[in-house]
């Protein structure tokens, strides 16, 4: 279905064909001829479905362009926000509306200057947004529109609080689209009472993990991980790769490590400037560096074409996350790899991860790694019956020495 079928305006057909965009996702398809008919959208959609454009096109096709923000856009990071506003800049050249985004990190000066000079449509952090509201340099009074991107993650970071103060400043009446990677009980019951008789649109399941990726557990000893990473990674004639670490401190040792032992690596968390974070971005997304380090708390914000691996260094707590993670990799259409560093303690977590996306992840091994006392999950274990005792067959590595099995 071409994008003039969905009900857009020549100007916006324009701004998609600038972009090089053939034809609709199946998230557009759903939401965009929903969205121009006025209705609230509560949608499903992971990140690299297109959702993005599921929500700007119809912004930019309902507002007027006159200086005065009638759509507010809010998202819960930084780079999720600089990667909106680019975007919609990008489409908003041919219809000649104004987007800026606002957002922590960054001197005020350049936001309020932006602001002052006229804005149709703002993308923002709910902190910085409600900061420059209260400096009275942000007028939401005429806010027809109203977006919440990564809903989920908003909820789980707990902006919530400030979600509801900035629905207190914006007209009643006006069309709310949220967009979620998840639509869990919580979810649903948190954003029932902001929404008017919404439409659900959902591209697939959240529990269902991309179809492209190739996704491999490697068990290892908890001491050996970075070792083992650095021995895989030799093994690997070429890649772009994300690994994520659990806490900021772990993604700063693991990438002094990683650089110590000649492999290059950058890292990226919060506790890094705006300015440190967009540059590290930028050196990843143009081949500078191949490798780069995140915490789950930034990589709602990365959204790069050309990434071969995911490297869960760490597995995640929340299956929802993993799921997140992989999506990071085989993009439009293209393969990727998610391999899962596992170490003993993380079992639990991995029946979590198979159970939603019922799949069993494949055991891998490093050939001629030497690898100490592990853990190794029971290769014949089903999603169905995820308990314990079949959860491990309990291969035991130990270095030096002949390998032994236990049964859990």
């Amino acid at each position: 279905m071409p994008f003039a079928e969905l009900g857009l305006g020549s100007n916006a057909v324009d701004g998609v064909k600038a972009l090089g965009w053939n034809e609709p996702t199946p998230i557009q398809t759903k939401a965009i001829p929903e969205a121009l008919q006025g209705h609230d959208i509560l949608a499903c959609a992971q990140t690299g479905t297109g959702k993005t454009g599921a929500f700007v096109l119809p912004v930019l096709e309902l507002i007027p362009h006159e200086g005065r923000i009638r759509a507010l856009i809010v998202t819960p990071t930084r780079e999720l926000a600089y990667q909106i506003e680019e975007m919609a800049q990008k489409l908003a050249h041919h219809t000649h509306h104004a987007v800026t985004a606002v957002y922590g990190g960054v001197a005020y000066g350049t936001q309020i200057k932006r602001l002052t000079h006229g804005v149709d449509v703002l993308v923002a952090t709910p902190g910085r947004l409600l900061d420059l509201e209260s400096k009275g340099v942000v007028d939401l009074s005429h806010v027809e529109i109203l977006v919440l991107d990564e809903a989920d993650r908003m909820l789980d970071m707990g902006f919530w609080p400030d979600v509801r103060r900035i629905l207190r400043l914006l007209p009643k009446k006006r069309q709310n689209m949220f967009f979620s990677a998840t639509l869990n009980d919580t979810i649903q019951r948190v954003v029932g009472d902001m929404l008017t008789d919404p439409v659900t649109v959902s591209v697939a399941p959240a529990s269902t993990t991309v179809e492209n990726v190739e996704q491999r557990v490697y068990p290892v000893n908890p001491a050996q991980k970075t070792e083992l990473l650095v021995a895989l990674l030799r093994s690997m004639s070429e890649y772009r790769a994300i690994i994520f670490a659990r806490t900021k401190r772990r993604a700063d040792r693991l990438t002094e490590a990683l650089n110590a032992s000649g492999v290059d690596a950058a890292v990226i968390h919060s506790d890094l400037s705006q300015v440190k974070r967009s540059k590290t971005l930028e050196q990843f997304r143009s081949g500078k560096h191949a490798l780069l380090v995140s915490t789950d708390v930034t990589a709602r914000g990365i959204d790069i074409e050309g990434v071969t691996h995911v490297i869960n260094y760490d597995v995640p707590d929340r299956p929802e996350d993993y799921v997140h993670r992989i999506g990071r990799t085989a993009r439009a259409g293209e393969k990727g790899i998610a391999i899962t560093l596992l170490a003993y303690e993380e079992m639990g977590s991995l029946r979590d991860i198979e159970r939603m996306t019922g799949h069993v992840l494949e055991n891998t091994d490093v050939e001629g790694f030497d690898y100490a006392d592990r853990v190794v999950p029971n290769s014949e274990r089903k999603t169905q019956d995820m308990g314990a005792r079949s959860l491990f067959s309990g291969g035991v590595g130990r270095r030096g020495g002949r390998k032994r099995t236990r049964r859990f």
